[in-house]
């Protein structure tokens, strides 16, 4: 997503090297969505892996109805996703789709209608395998009775810890794999982040409430002990955040996005961290959901959260 919108400028050249040297170092999951750009994160994808669909797993997203450039509601009707899909694979340049997730539930759609458009999909070869992304445990249970879902997207690190009560012990139950994005937090669990008026406009961050000034304070005091801990090591804090999703669980495969080589590099090294017990005791508590500051979204956005 960085690499077309929400954070700051872009560099397709920058972009593209970073896949190339991703596959080089054996990163072969990418994730992308049409409304990433929008629709011009598929088609740099596409240019970037010209020739070289073998060596990928792809996952994109269906479901924003977008008009004139602008996201302005969701649309899972089966005929739209049927629509989608086939834009979807003529944007990135191949013939199937490894992971096809609903981008976010439609309030105005049954999940059943939904699961059987996939499944349709997948029936056809056009699509390998369905996910979902910001379900609850509602309709994560009826899509899967419909079409077995392979995996569920949302939101889950150290700083964002809403699906450990509910969410992961269904996946567990129904064998559903968990791929969190913003691992990093948006930059707080690297140690990078700054208050939200210190981005430009445009970007994601600046409407972010956990960047506003009555949050942003607290959440960098509660991001300390990360930061302990990889100096510790010797290492990068964003490095022993991604450690600890790792160590969560082999169903857990995080997705830190980066448009650079040099962060590409740094994030891949997190695999090779080591966690002991005691460390990661100290990160659950340190960074438990009552001393993180402020909502994860603003409120339009929270609405579109499916719990």
């Amino acid at each position: 997503m960085g690499m077309s919108q929400s954070y700051g400028s872009f560099d397709d050249a920058e972009s593209i090297a970073t896949l190339h040297r991703a596959l080089e170092l054996g990163v072969t999951f990418l994730d992308t969505a049409e409304v990433y750009g929008p629709f011009t994160n598929e088609e740099l994808l596409g240019r970037a892996l010209k020739g070289r669909w073998n060596e990928v797993v792809i996952a994109t997203k269906f479901g924003f109805d977008i008009q004139d450039a602008q996201m302005v509601g969701t649309d899972s009707r089966p005929e739209h996703i049927h629509a989608a899909a086939e834009a979807c694979l003529r944007r990135l340049g191949t013939d199937h789709i490894d992971l096809f997730y609903q981008h976010r539930v439609d309030p105005a759609v049954p999940i059943e209608d939904v699961a059987g458009a996939v499944g349709e999909l997948i029936a056809e070869g056009k699509v390998c395998f369905f996910g979902l992304s910001e379900a609850g445990t509602e309709t994560v249970r009826r899509a899967h009775a419909v079409q077995p879902v392979t995996a569920l997207q949302s939101e889950y690190s150290l700083w964002e810890r809403n699906l450990e009560a509910d969410i992961i012990p269904l996946l567990r139950e129904l064998g559903i794999g968990l791929v969190p994005f913003s691992p990093l937090g948006r930059g707080f669990l690297t140690g990078t982040a700054t208050p939200a008026d210190d981005y430009p406009e445009g970007d994601f961050r600046r409407g972010d409430p956990r960047f506003q000034a009555e949050n942003f304070e607290a959440n960098m005091r509660a991001a300390d002990a990360v930061r302990a801990i990889a100096q510790a090591k010797g290492v990068k804090p964003g490095q022993v955040a991604l450690a600890w999703l790792l160590h969560k669980g082999n169903d857990i495969v995080p997705i830190p996005g980066t448009k650079r080589r040099v962060y590409l590099e740094e994030n891949v090294g997190g695999a090779d961290i080591q966690l002991n017990a005691e460390e990661m005791n100290r990160l659950d508590e340190a960074l438990r959901p009552e001393v993180v500051s402020g909502p994860r979204y603003n409120e339009r956005q929270m609405a579109m959260v499916d719990r």
